[in-house]
């Protein structure tokens, strides 16, 4: 009975035999690689002997014998050419005819015997050269007989006179490639020769080049070779793009007889796009371009000149309807494609008013509040753009996509944009519709639910596949993404483009309303409204923009109420401290609410351009530092603000001191730096208290460095004796605490400033005592010196380990 091994066992034995299995397959490929080597080497013949040296062979039979046939062939072409166009002339009529008659009979002749023999290639070459013969005897003919006739007129005929003897030529001798494709070639002369000779113009020959390129269409499509279908159909495009391009251009100057070419031609597109399935949408494009230039072409007579884009456009938005027919679906593809293009082309036209209504205010070159007001952009424009924008935002809103809702909603809010300029109103009424665009697009914003009627419901994202344990879905499990990617709502996406243009129409209307008072004051004031409005009914980053965009609102309203008292700057600093004490205030009521944090920082914001305002003043600067100290300390009593805010507070009011000073004429270094030492001392008391292991020199450095460094700098230029005996008292009740408390920090810095401020004290005297003495005695001092430390060396290095220990073990 045999009993089952362990997994981890069996596993182990598993990896060893698949290890064992590839490595023979291994072995087994690699002799397979050398066999197949030595059965493609070429075997040589008895009569050669063996191959060692021989040169192999880089081209094939077939390969060469097409190089030897196509040179042969250019040759007697080269030749032909050279009998017909030189050695023409030397020979009588009798002999020229023979010549002609008996080498292209001959040219023509042979094939049909090589292709008797199964040489095919041979039957090609010859065809081609019998080919060229006969467009040879075509122009020998018309040189020698009918010289006086016109040269477009006998090309045509005789172009029509070849494809019908190269078509005959190549059904009768089936097993040639070359004479149909080039009869169809030589088919498309005729009917546009033909006009051109006849000098139809421009209009006879787009429909010469309609009726050739039908006939192509119809060899494509029923004509059994497939070289001869390709060249047809290429052909086809070709004549029938020129016919559809000269009705365009010529449906601007003859708006019927164009209509009616490309009617025709949209008609040909349309039954191409029915029966060939890989050319619907294409060609769909085609008859859809074709109609819409027709019809508009035909329209453009009758519409006043601002109207023929309009026109062109409800064609094209007209032609859409076909999505409701029983046409094939890529038919209605590709003219749903058509009249889209024509659309958006549409729009393009018609947006520079929508960017001239929305930037000329920011461009200001009127004075703030002078009453005037600048001369409009574009005035000249067509003022039917807005009309243009308004039929597009229809036919896009009409479709049940998120894409078409929101390029529906832009141009909506561009046709409000374009209309005053459009409709040439003056200021109030201009000002007026663009706080009613502006209110509408922010109220979408916050409620954008109106805009997704219709719309089906987001797919839920899909769940990732479940990790399998089995070695079979291990490619499975690796291919499969980790988190399913969250597709965005239609919520989300159509609010997002609501608030933008909402947004941008708030700036352009905040620098329209600034060329008077009282437009400024209800601008402003409606705008807040509409944004605490947007901030309370919205959510995600609408509602935080919309928050901090009501603060910057709430501070223009401010500066404008200033303004109009006759306020200063630093008055009006002063007035705008009220926005960053009103921030303040709501960031307590709301907390950890997500709009806190930009609120707060939009009023700090706010307040820093206070500070700034009042930098020319500064009496009233310290003030303004002073009172936004009180707000920072007043928000570090809040816990999640107070790392931050207190600091601010505590830089702020040092700054507000300074700037005080300054303001006295104090120029006493103490006065600056005290009012650094003291709280930084206290604050690191504190630190100590809380945390006994902390380093003095992160509790007591900073402060004592703020105030005895400048000190000693003072002290070293000024010649008085109170500040060296100050800073020297003071040095040293720092150093003996330091060494009562076994603090480094202070033993160090007092120490080391003691001992400055001695010298200083001391370096007159010295200096003095020096040059009373002997030259000679300061060199034998220096010396004597030398020889004592260097005599006690081991023991002053001792003692000077001993003295470094023992500030080490300080804190």
């Amino acid at each position: 009975m045999n009993t089952p091994l362990p997994p981890a066992d069996e596993l182990v034995i598993v990896d060893r035999e698949l290890a064992r299995l590839d490595a023979h397959r291994s072995q087994l490929l690699a002799r397979r690689a050398w066999l197949l080597r030595v059965l493609q080497a070429p075997v040589p013949s008895p009569a050669t002997g063996p191959t060692t040296g021989r040169p192999v062979a880089d081209s094939t039979p077939r390969s060469a014998q097409n190089v030897l046939l196509t040179l042969g062939g250019v040759l007697l072409t080269i030749a032909a050419l050279a009998f017909t166009l030189v050695s023409w002339g030397t020979m009588g009529i009798g002999g020229r005819a023979t010549v002609l008659a008996v080498v292209t009979s001959a040219a023509l002749a042979v094939p049909v015997v090589l292709l008797r023999r199964g040489l095919g290639s041979t039957a090609e070459a010859v065809a081609a050269l019998g080919l060229v013969l006969m467009v040879l005897d075509a122009y020998a003919l018309h040189r020698v007989a009918l010289a006086d006739t016109d040269g477009l007129a006998y090309t045509a005929v005789a172009s029509a006179v070849l494809a019908g003897a190269w078509t005959a030529y190549g059904t009768a001798l089936g097993r040639l490639r070359i004479p149909l494709p080039v009869a169809v070639v030589t088919a498309q002369l005729p009917l546009p020769l033909g006009v051109l000779a006849a000098d139809g113009g421009a209009l006879a020959l787009g429909w010469a080049a309609l009726a050739t390129a039908v006939a192509d269409l119809a060899v494509a499509l029923w004509v059994k070779p497939a070289a001869v279908r390709s060249t047809a159909a290429v052909a086809a495009g070709v004549l029938g793009g020129g016919a559809l391009l000269t009705g365009v251009r010529m449906s601007f100057t003859s708006p019927l007889p164009a209509g009616a070419l490309l009617l025709a031609c949209a008609a040909v597109a349309l039954c191409v796009a029915w029966r060939v399935a890989q050319a619907s949408v294409s060609t769909s494009v085609v008859a859809g371009v074709a109609a819409i230039a027709a019809v508009g072409g035909a329209l453009r007579p009758v519409l006043p000149g601002d109207w023929e884009v309009p026109g062109y456009v409800l064609c094209a938005v007209a032609l859409a309807g076909v999505l409701r027919s029983s046409a094939p679906r890529a038919v209605r593809i590709g003219l749903a494609g058509a009249g889209a293009g024509v659309l958006a082309l549409g729009v393009v036209w018609a947006l520079p008013p929508v960017a001239a209504a929305l930037l000329e205010p920011l461009a200001r070159t009127t004075p703030v509040w002078s009453g005037a007001h600048a001369d409009p952009a574009l005035a000249s424009y067509a003022s039917t753009a807005p009309a243009v924008l308004l039929v597009a935002a229809a036919a896009f809103a009409a479709l049940p996509r998120l894409w078409s809702r929101c390029a529906a909603l832009f141009l909506s809010w561009g046709t409000l944009t374009a209309l005053p300029l459009a409709l040439d109103l003056a200021y109030a009424p201009t000002l007026a519709l663009q706080l009613v665009t502006t209110t509408a697009a922010l109220l979408l914003a916050a409620r954008p639910g109106t805009l997704t009627r219709g719309l089906p419901a987001p797919a839920p994202a899909p769940a990732p596949a479940p990790m399998e344990s089995t070695s079979d879905s291990a490619s499975d499990v690796a291919s499969t993404p980790a988190v399913a990617s969250r597709p965005v709502p239609p919520l989300e996406v159509l609010g997002a483009s609501a608030f933008g243009c909402g947004f941008a129409s708030a700036l352009s209307l905040v620098a329209a309303a600034l060329d008077t008072r009282a437009a400024t004051f209800t601008t402003l004031g409606v705008l807040l409204g509409l944004f605490v409005a947007v901030a309370f009914l919205a959510a995600g980053v609408q509602r935080v923009v919309s928050a901090c965009a009501a603060v910057v609102v709430a501070a223009g309203l401010v500066s404008a109420g200033a303004a109009a008292a006759g306020f200063r700057d630093h008055h009006t600093a002063l007035a705008l401290l009220l926005v960053p004490a009103a921030t303040a205030l709501i960031g307590g009521r709301l907390r950890r609410h997500p709009v806190a944090l930009p609120v707060e920082l939009t009023g700090a914001a706010v307040a820093l351009l206070a500070i700034v305002m009042a930098v020319p003043t500064p009496a009233v600067l310290a003030l303004v530092l002073t009172l936004t100290g009180v707000l920072a300390a007043a928000t570090a009593l809040r816990p999640e603000r107070r790392a931050v805010a207190s600091w601010t507070a505590g830089a702020l009011f040092l700054l507000a001191t300074w700037v005080r000073l300054a303001v006295w004429d104090v120029t006493t270094p103490e006065a600056y730096t005290l009012p650094v030492t003291v709280p930084a001392l206290v604050v690191g008391a504190l630190r100590r208290r809380r945390d006994p292991e902390s380093s003095s020199w992160v509790a007591y450095g900073p402060g004592l460095a703020a105030t005895l460094v400048p000190s000693l700098l003072a002290t070293w230029v000024d010649p008085d004796w109170r500040r060296p005996l100050l800073l020297g008292v003071a040095a040293l009740a720092v150093t003996l605490l330091g060494a009562r408390f076994r603090l480094q920090a202070l033993l160090v810095l007092g120490g080391t400033v003691l001992a400055l401020d001695a010298l200083h004290e001391l370096a007159p005297y010295v200096v003095q005592a020096v040059g009373a003495l002997p030259r000679w005695l300061p060199p034998a001092l220096a010396g004597l010196l030398l020889l004592a430390v260097g005599a006690t060396y081991e023991q002053r290095l001792r003692d000077a380990r001993r003295l470094r220990e023992r500030l080490g073990r300080m804190r």
